[in-house]
């Protein structure tokens, strides 16, 4: 499996520790843990939204993987750009977890920009 491959793995398995992260250190509603993160405060509050933003981000990055394999992109640019959007992901819930917007945005973006250049790469194939 090429490292791009693991990568979706990971990224599919990102929001996981930070919603731990965003749940402990108090009693969970399991009947509606939805209504109680929403309720979070804090550090809490920013590790349920960067879970979330996680989550969302990750069904792009997988699509964008998948057909630039499909295409033949060249396979060290794949694997560039994905463990790239993963380092960036990784970084993007450090920093909305410690509330540096800036440098959230920053990363957000070079991850983005990951993503659309992987699809670019493979429109042009």
């Amino acid at each position: 499996m090429s490292i791009a491959y693991w990568c979706v793995l990971v990224a599919a398995i990102l929001p996981y520790p930070i919603v731990v992260l965003a749940k402990a250190g108090q009693k969970m509603d399991n009947h509606a843990p939805r209504e109680q993160l929403a309720q979070a405060h804090g550090y809490r509050k920013r590790a349920n939204w960067a879970q979330l933003n996680a989550f969302e981000a990750f069904p792009a990055f997988a699509a964008a993987v998948i057909i630039a394999h499909l295409q033949l992109v060249p396979q060290a640019t794949v694997d560039t750009l994905a463990l790239t959007f993963v380092a960036m992901r990784v970084l993007h819930a450090l920093f909305y977890v410690l509330d540096k917007a800036s440098l959230r945005s920053l990363v957000w973006a070079v991850g983005f920009g990951c993503v659309i250049t992987l699809f670019v790469l493979a429109g042009t194939r």
